[in-house]
């Protein structure tokens, strides 16, 4: 193999891990997605890649959509609004306690 088609495969390869990071992130913070979801959802990216021999990025797009999409496809929609209200629960008393210390000069 030449060395121009070898550094073109690493920066395939280094392109691929890179989108597969970035969908990973943005898979864990949507909300209800757990260990589990997230390692279902690469499996199911790696395979469809392996079996095609496509970029994730040509066969799934933008990661940041593929992981919205992949949360709603692989998350209960019951378990997704429950974590959405916990979370701005918590939001709201994290704003009330850094108000409390505002004031308290802490």
């Amino acid at each position: 193999m030449a060395k121009k088609d070898q550094t073109t495969d690493a920066a395939t390869e280094k392109d691929r891990e890179k989108w597969m990071a970035r969908f990973q992130v943005r898979l864990a913070m949507q909300p209800g997605v757990d260990r589990a979801v997230v390692l279902q959802a690469v499996k199911d990216v790696t395979a469809h890649c392996a079996d095609t021999g496509e970029h994730p990025r040509t066969a799934f797009g933008d990661p940041d959509a593929c992981a919205v999409q992949a949360a709603a496809r692989l998350v209960p929609a019951d378990r997704a609004a429950r974590t959405r209200r916990h979370d701005a629960v918590v939001d709201a008393l994290d704003s009330v306690l850094k108000g409390a210390r505002d004031v308290a000069g802490l």
